[in-house]
């Protein structure tokens, strides 16, 4: 790194702090203690993609011997090490508030048990679960001169065994065995409770089949049983020139399985013959991490879901409403003819875009129905909507993105189906992940053909609509709907590029029309007037967004970033970012909308967007942004940027030295999540 301070926070560092924050979440004694330990289980599965993709892209750098200094002022060697450093401290405190979250849950009568502390009872039914349901899926794979080392599937717990045998001379070589932890068995193993108590008690899988380890390997005596768990290189270079590129795509799947390992966690005191057999044959030195517990406490999210009652440790539950605006009628297309609907979810139930697919998928007026599909849940009520409107010869386009990473097997699956029952599937353009959140349909209406939009800042998922803050928009203006139309002839067609009249759309123009937007503010302070932008999103990484976001700050602008995760933007410098206040909100659920503002000398402007102010998005994908034109909507929405704002419980604010500290609390304590699901206070009435 260099000498002097660089006027941008690295990305990957940044990253690792946000991950922090989420950690913070599984401390805050003042959270349930369930929820905590669902926290922790978010820390490690963000850990694993982080490592997976971002660590595992910068060790490529290191290999091929790239030395170059990128814009935040770290080579690849450099960057490596700090994040080396930083995440391994991060692991160390995530076990720490593991060790006490079940401190908490064991006064509450809940516990995980070493398989030491079972009395007879309990030790006789863990016996019965392994011989009956554990032991016919367990494969005991021994590694010698006709067996060689077997493969290890990234992110799968492994017990690494030591063995002997009883008549084996001392000097004999000791044997090495892998048992694979069978992820199809629930990782926590329920136990009869003891008389007189009314204790939850429970064994993990890893310690039931340690326990048991010697009947794997019968006439051997396994001296030295150790869990470990390999992290591999996830991320793929794709073909987009092969003639098929969903076969593509599945061949390069088939490839993750033998990519390059990244990270390798053993259980602390691991027999050190074994973890050199591990090393030499994976192929790792330097980021190995021992573990003082459980490895992979991901497990702990369905650990918490499964506990029945105990309603005390977990968070009040919020069911969400049905957008009010559609509660009295059975014709959602007239209501939206008559005026735009905004909906927040999780606060506002997603069933209302079901409903409309649905609605569409069976009105005979109803001549196309287009979409793009991102993410889906794995019983997608859309999915099944628009194959039934195919089947009933509607016009329907799916614009399925297969390289949405983690998800391309389950997009394969839904774009097979969708084929099947006659819809036009399309796989986006070369190059480019299609990431827009858009839904166009075509109804025939008297003499004349209405379009009808939905356009949101989340995917079309219903499970994660119940766990994400996100923002959708139904519209019938007519502006929107040609646009809509536009945005999908290009994505399915051959196309020009078009004249946006309301979108801004990524790679073509949406960088563009932001650097327009935030130069009118400019515009504005130099005419003596206010110049005001608040923008909320997920990342902020684009080095020429953040230096254009420094020319407003230098010219007066006032900006507030409200930026959930990464953000390379260092706010509060003198003469060039004094104007800016970057604050992040990590709490019950995931802030994912993307809301930008500006004031417009008054005449104020706002916008929902799938896009997130990185490279990637900006630059690589196929984004959208699309304006707010109902006054009553756009206050709506500039309620709701209020409430992030005036956050002072789960908010914390960025420091120019890119850490973040918690906002003073100086007034009433106000928790920007909790206040919003009281939805008649920041939804304007018409």
């Amino acid at each position: 790194m260099t000498k002097h301070l660089s006027h941008y926070v690295n990305r990957d560092l940044s990253w690792a702090e946000f991950n922090c924050r989420v950690l913070q979440e599984a401390q805050d004694v003042g959270n349930p203690l369930l929820e905590r330990a669902k926290f922790l289980a978010i820390v490690s599965s963000n850990l694993d993609e982080f490592m997976s993709v971002r660590v595992a892209g910068i060790q490529e750098q290191i290999k091929a011997g790239y030395s170059k200094i990128d814009f935040t002022g770290y080579t690849p060697a450099g960057l490596w090490k700090r994040l080396i450093k930083r995440t391994n401290q991060m692991v160390h405190d995530q076990y720490k508030s593991y060790r006490d979250v079940l401190r908490g849950l064991g006064r509450e009568g809940i516990a995980i048990r070493s398989m030491g502390e079972l009395n007879l009872t309990q030790s006789k039914a863990v016996s019965e679960y392994f011989h009956e349901i554990v032991f016919p899926v367990l494969t005991p794979m021994a590694v010698d001169q006709s067996r060689p080392f077997p493969l290890v599937h990234t992110k799968e717990l492994y017990l690494a065994v030591l063995l002997r045998h009883p008549e084996a001379a001392p000097d004999e070589d000791r044997l090495f065995a892998m048992v694979q932890v069978p992820s199809i068995l629930a990782r926590f193993v329920p136990l009869p409770e003891r008389p007189n108590s009314k204790k939850r008690e429970y064994v993990l899988l890893e310690d039931l089949i340690e326990q048991f380890i010697d009947t794997l390997f019968n006439g051997y005596e396994a001296f030295a049983v150790h869990a470990f768990r390999l992290t591999r290189n996830a991320d793929f270079t794709l073909n987009e020139d092969a003639e098929d590129l969903l076969e593509e795509i599945e061949k390069e799947l088939r490839k993750r399985r033998w990519g390059i390992a990244v990270r390798l966690e053993v259980a602390r005191g691991m027999h050190p013959d074994a973890l050199d057999i591990l090393k030499d044959e994976l192929e790792i030195e330097d980021n190995l991490i021992e573990i003082d517990g459980p490895l992979d406490l991901s497990f702990m999210m369905k650990f918490a879901q499964a506990i029945p009652g105990y309603d005390h440790l977990r968070y009040d539950k919020m069911e969400p409403v049905y957008p009010m605006e559609f509660d009295d009628t059975d014709d959602m297309f007239e209501v939206i003819r008559q005026r735009d609907v905004l909906m927040y979810h999780p606060y506002e139930s997603f069933d209302a875009v079901n409903d409309f697919v649905m609605q569409a998928a069976t009105d005979p007026d109803v001549l196309a129905i287009k979409m793009t599909m991102y993410r889906v849940s794995g019983k997608s009520t859309l999915v099944q909507a628009l194959a039934e409107a195919a089947e009933s010869g509607k016009q329907v386009t799916v614009v399925v993105e297969l390289k949405a990473r983690f998800d391309e097997e389950r997009n394969i699956a839904w774009a097979r189906q969708l084929e099947k029952a006659g819809c036009h599937v399309v796989y986006g353009l070369i190059g480019l992940k299609t990431h827009a959140k858009i839904l166009l349909v075509v109804r025939r209406e008297q003499d004349t053909l209405r379009r009808y939009v939905h356009v949101g800042t989340g995917n079309y998922n219903d499970s994660t609509a119940t766990l994400y803050t996100d923002i959708g928009l139904f519209t019938s203006h007519p502006t929107i709907g040609g646009d809509a139309s536009a945005l999908f002839n290009e994505v399915t067609g051959y196309s020009d590029p078009y004249d946006w009249k309301a979108f801004g759309v990524a790679p073509t123009d949406l960088k563009q029309k932001l650097f327009r937007l935030i130069d009118r503010e400019i515009a504005h302070v130099a005419a003596g007037k206010k110049g005001r932008v608040i923008a909320k999103m997920n990342s902020l990484s684009n080095q020429e967004m953040v230096d254009k976001l420094y020319e407003a700050s230098q010219a007066g602008v006032k900006i507030d970033l409200i930026v959930r995760g990464v953000c390379c933007l260092r706010p509060g410098v003198a003469g060039r970012s004094e104007n800016i206040q970057v604050i992040s909100i990590v709490d019950r659920y995931l802030e994912h909308a993307r809301v930008m503002y500006f004031h417009n000398g008054g005449d104020e402007e706002v916008y929902l967007s799938s896009a997130d102010w990185m490279t990637r998005n900006l630059m690589k994908r196929v984004e959208l942004m699309c304006p707010v034109y109902d006054a009553h909507l756009r206050q709506t929405l500039i309620n709701m940027l209020n409430l992030n704002l005036n956050d002072n419980v789960k908010a914390r604010k960025l420091q120019s030295n890119g850490t973040y500290v918690h906002v003073e609390n100086e007034n009433k304590p106000f928790r920007s999540q909790f206040e919003a699901r009281h939805i008649p206070g920041w939804k304007v009435q018409v």
